[in-house]
Formats: C-alpha cells, structure tokens, sequence
C-alpha cells in the first residue's frame, strides 16, 4: 500500500498517550456529556491551569477526560466528596478491566483535581498497583534491516529510519519540521519534548542524503519533514502507529513493533556500541538517568545469546 492510500485511511481518534505514558487505551474511557455547572465550572480552570503550567495536549486531554469521568460518576458535590468516593471510582475503574498503568494515570489526574485545586486531602493513602516492570521490546539488527529493505523508498522508510537512527518518540516525529533540521552539522533540534523541553539529536549522514532526495521529489510542499501527500499537513500518530505495524507485518517480523520498540532499540544498540549511557540520556530526553539505564538490562540480555568461543571449537 503506497503513502497515499495510507493518508486516505486515517480515521478521526483521540489521540493516544504519550510513548512514555502508562500504556492504556482510549477505549477504556467513556466521554460523559457535560450537565452538571459546578463540574463543569471546575473542570474548565483546572483546564486553563494545566495549559499555564505547560503540561502536553495529551496528558492534558486525558486528565480532563478522566476527572470529568470520576466527577459525573460519584455525582455529588465536590466538597462534601471523601475517600470512599474516590476509591469506589477506582474500584469501579479496575472492575471494568482497566489495567495499573491507566489506573496510574487516573490517579494523577484526581490528585491534580481534588487536591491542588480543590484542596480536599481524599487521596491520602490510597494506594494504587505499581505498574509491571518489563523490559523494553527490542528488534535486532538484522530485524532492523529487514525491515527498511522491505519498505520502499519514501517517506515510510524514511521516517521509519528515522524513529531507529534518532530515537525520537512519536509525537516528536510528527512535529518535526524541516526548519529544525541542520544538515550540514548531521543534527536536529526537538522543540517541545516530553516535560516541555528542547534537545538536539544526531542524524544519519546517509539518512540526510536521502532525505534530501526525497523533498525535491514531493509534490506537496510542508513545513513538516513527514506529512500528508494530499495537504502537506502533519501526520497523527496513529497514522504512524498503523505504518509501523504494517511495514513489520510485511516484513516478517513476529514481534508487536511500535514507533517506541524502534526507539528502544536505538538505545539498547547504542549502549551496546560501547556509547555513554549519560549520552544516551541526553539523547532520548530523559530527565532521570534511572529511566536510561533500564537498557543496561536489555542489553545483559543480549549479551546472554553470544556463544562463547569455547563452544566453538
């Protein structure tokens, strides 16, 4: 399927949470229709407030999707709501088979709203599943060349070049632009990352030549270096979701790929090149080196499928 047919796929979704975020679905959500004021009053300037304080249009869209939700459901007046209330909701959450990581999220989203707002002390001591810690889902090299020499060139490949050779999440993917590409110093600038924050990346030198290659050839103009071929406007990330999907399909590659195992793998390639981990930190936009050094484990996994030379004799 060519990159046109792929854009005049795309259905209008609610966009999904961060890479980085707890990994729950939309789906799990039902959007309740606003009927109560006072709700609704609450609802609005906690609204304004997350978009003073900086947070991303995804978390905010999810913490007032969930707070709107546990609002509606207890259905009383807000300051007369206690403890029992809140954990009801979350029973009612985990009974619905809503999983620790959305539960997580539902969690944040309450303290924001009945504590730094309202200043009710109802979350106190409720404690919520840790989410399950597992190790990031890593293709291996030969995967990784599977898979590009099974896309044709274009702009799949390139971005799926991309993702691999800069380990960018998703949602910067498809917010860069073409004006934040330096490419006679090989490097890019990421505007507005997780946490609001700007960093530089490295880029391929032949992924650049290619690059370069294609937007001569496009037809469609944009500011934005992967866009629509009818507009020129952004991709979404589920369109970019389904590319990936698709490409690992026709690859032959049994393993649930995403645009984020891409980006694990970037890392835990790097790491096992022998490269810094604080470089790599700085790289993926981490803000905790704890984070970047989960890939020290995959990587140890790695190392555990070498034969030892011995065996070899």
């Amino acid at each position: 399927m060519d990159d046109k047919m792929q854009d005049n796929l795309e259905v209008s979704q609610v966009s999904k949470i961060e890479p980085q975020a707890p990994n729950s679905s939309i789906k799990e959500v039902k959007e309740i229709k606003p009927e109560n004021p006072e709700f609704e009053k609450v609802l609005k300037e906690v609204r304004q407030e997350l978009i003073v304080e900086g947070y991303s249009a995804k978390t905010l869209k999810m913490y007032m999707l969930y707070s709107r939700e546990a609002m509606y459901y207890m259905n009383k007046p807000l300051n007369s709501l206690g403890k029992q209330d809140i954990v009801g909701y979350l029973a009612h959450k985990k009974e619905e088979g809503c999983a620790n990581s959305t539960l997580g999220l539902i969690h944040a989203a309450m303290q924001y709203v009945f504590e730094k707002k309202l200043k009710l002390k109802v979350l106190d001591d409720i404690k919520i599943p840790k989410k399950a810690k597992t190790l990031p889902k890593v293709l291996t090299r030969d995967e990784i060349r599977i898979l590009f020499s099974n896309t044709h060139f274009g702009r799949n490949r390139l971005m799926l070049q991309f993702m691999y050779g800069s380990g960018c999440r998703v949602s910067e993917v498809v917010k860069m632009k073409v004006e934040d590409l330096n490419m006679k110093e090989r490097i890019a600038t990421i505007r507005g990352g997780k946490g609001n924050k700007d960093r530089m990346i490295i880029l391929s030198k032949d992924w650049l030549h290619d690059l370069k290659k294609y937007l001569e050839k496009k037809k469609v103009k944009s500011e934005f270096v992967f866009s629509k071929k009818t507009n020129g406007k952004p991709l979404t990330t589920d369109t970019v979701q389904r590319i990936v999907r698709k490409a690992a399909a026709k690859a032959g590659i049994n393993k649930h790929v995403t645009p984020h195992c891409l980006r694990h793998s970037y890392a835990t390639h790097l790491l096992e090149a022998g490269t810094n981990i604080r470089y790599i930190q700085s790289l993926l936009g981490h803000s905790s080196l704890n984070t970047t050094q989960i890939y020290t484990n995959v990587a140890s996994e790695q190392l555990k499928k070498v034969v030892s030379p011995l065996d070899k004799l």
